[in-house]
């Protein structure tokens, strides 16, 4: 088999992708340590933080957790969802393209 060096002259254009927020809602009935802790241990956030956000979410009804892409927020999501229905809280967790 002939050997063949051969260099190809193009670039490949790659868009970044589409960014996506994730956002909790407040509710009357998750109580504020829960939404500490879903804070702090999904979205990795330090007390601080987990405790502003957490306030956020009191006061103006929903609060940003981070910017992701569409898997890892989608991910979170569940993650979210999943902890709340094991303890009976009707937590809600959204995402929206990040403009």
């Amino acid at each position: 088999m002939p050997k063949i060096d051969e260099e190809l002259d193009f670039e490949l254009a790659l868009d970044k992708p589409s960014m996506y927020k994730v956002l909790l809602h407040n509710d009357d009935y998750t109580t504020m340590e829960f939404v500490v802790m879903i804070l702090s241990q999904i979205f990795r956030k330090s007390s601080q933080e987990s405790e502003n956000i957490m306030l956020e979410v009191h006061e103006k009804g929903k609060g940003l957790c981070g910017v992701y892409t569409h898997e890892i927020a989608q991910t979170k999501i569940q993650q979210v969802t999943q902890l709340a229905r094991e303890e009976g809280f009707p937590l809600l967790a959204t995402m929206e393209v990040d403009e």
